[in-house]
């Protein structure tokens, strides 16, 4: 049964319902994402944590650790419950010095898919996102070739969903003019507000928008008007840009991450916080 005590409460991607409020898994691999954790149990506790609160969407990739957080999913939650649904991204694998080298090749895509399947336990993936661009964010060019291999996947009955990660708008369309999606995984937040447009034009279609790093790039001004709302909520910087995205868009969907269960009891309280319409009115001066 979902639960829909989580800050957000529901959305539904294609016919599969998640809470908005879900849970990434990259922490839990070694540092930089690479290798296991220091904690194996602690990492396994997590996972167990985030779904006994009631959490139904756990973000993931065979490129995380490789393989390492997978894993500990399985490890941690297999039999899955039938309300869980595990979203992981194709499209870039892992060198030896840390890198995230592309890998939207056909067979290079038919291979990760069929690891995923594999290190997870299943025999069908609830959604999977291309991932696009590179360490640097989006980069232009066309996703045919590469979407399309995943819409072969999908009509073999491997992937229910598809999505996109990484993607600027022109590639979102073209992703859709060769078949639907259910979301799109870019990164987003109270600093970096390029893809405003893109998340409003989803959310009229009814496509899901999952930001990735709540936190990430902000300047030490953004930084310091974030800590002074937060200071006068008495609350922590990453609870208001929780809230804030749970508040900019009922698409929006979130998956911080953390290899704490503590960190994760305090995201989930945090996301919970109630902002006033003066306190959105602060906060959207960060990013314009």
């Amino acid at each position: 049964m979902v639960s829909t005590s989580l800050p957000g409460g529901t959305w539904t991607l294609g016919d599969l319902t998640v809470t908005r409020f879900g849970y990434g898994a990259m922490q839990l691999a070694g540092p930089w994402v690479m290798g296991p954790p220091a904690d194996h149990a602690g990492a396994l506790a997590v996972l167990r944590a985030a779904v006994e609160h009631g959490i139904t969407h756990i973000d993931t990739s065979q490129a995380y650790g490789p393989q390492v957080t997978n894993q500990l999913i399985r490890e941690a939650l297999h039999p899955y419950p039938d309300s869980l649904h595990i979203v992981t991204k194709v499209g870039a694998n892992r060198d030896q010095r840390g890198g995230w080298p592309p890998a939207r090749d056909p067979e290079s895509l038919r291979r990760s898919v069929h690891e995923n399947l594999e290190t997870l336990g299943l025999d069908v993936l609830d959604l999977v996102n291309l991932r696009l661009g590179d360490a640097a964010g989006p980069q232009a060019g066309s996703v045919a070739e590469a979407f399309s291999t995943l819409v072969d996947l999908r009509r073999e009955g491997l992937i229910r969903h598809l999505g996109v990660s990484n993607a600027t708008p022109e590639q979102v369309a073209e992703a859709q003019a060769i078949a639907p999606i259910v979301c799109v995984q870019n990164r987003y937040n109270l600093a970096h507000r390029q893809d405003d447009e893109l998340i409003d034009a989803l959310a009229e279609q009814g496509i899901a928008f999952v930001p990735f790093f709540p936190l990430g790039g902000f300047s030490p001004l953004q930084s310091s008007l974030l800590s002074t709302v937060a200071a006068r909520l008495e609350a922590a910087p990453m609870s208001v840009a929780l809230a804030w995205l749970l508040r900019r868009s009922p698409n929006i969907l979130l998956i911080p991450g953390t290899s704490s269960t503590t960190h994760l009891h305090e995201n989930i309280a945090g996301a919970a916080l109630t902002l006033t319409d003066d306190d959105l009115a602060e906060l959207d001066k960060i990013g314009r």
